[in-house]
């Protein structure tokens, strides 16, 4: 049985936060599908990634792309996360999470932007809806500066 982490950004965007979770998901030695909503914004976080330092690179593709099965990290906005054998699934703007993905895989992460209170909200919703159907979840931020966890379930 997995958990949920909720990764509540309030000091950095997306794309600056992102890198690290995935950097930390490949260490564990777990293929990644990160979910979206919009095949606009994850093209465009495609392209961030490519560009990201040299010492950082992280090997991803796209969904529909050749070859998405072989991607240690696959980007796209299916309900699927099994394409390319993932263990960890990272959810972004607000992209849909099921407890029983919580409860097949090693991780699920939802990222999601504290300075949105739409997004802050969805959030909340989300981990109300897995606690309650028995997941485990935690929830960190980086108010303070650095991750810290605030709270377990």
């Amino acid at each position: 049985m997995g958990e949920a982490y909720f990764y509540h950004l309030t000091r950095r965007p997306l794309e600056a936060a992102l890198p690290m979770l995935l950097s930390k998901s490949l260490e564990a030695g777990w293929r990644v599908y990160v979910r979206g909503t919009s095949a606009e914004k994850l093209r465009a976080l495609d392209e961030k990634l490519w560009l990201g330092a040299d010492e950082g690179f992280l090997p991803h593709g796209l969904e529909g792309q050749d070859h998405e099965a072989d991607q240690p990290i696959l980007i796209g906005e299916s309900s699927e996360a099994s394409k390319n054998g993932a263990v960890c699934l990272i959810c972004i703007d607000g992209a849909p999470v099921a407890s029983r993905e919580v409860n097949q895989l090693e991780r699920v992460c939802v990222v999601f932007d504290g300075n949105d209170p739409k997004s802050l909200q969805h959030a909340r919703t989300q981990w109300k809806a897995l606690v309650d159907a028995g997941c485990r979840a935690q929830y960190w931020s980086e108010e303070s500066g650095n991750w810290q966890k605030k709270a377990e379930r």
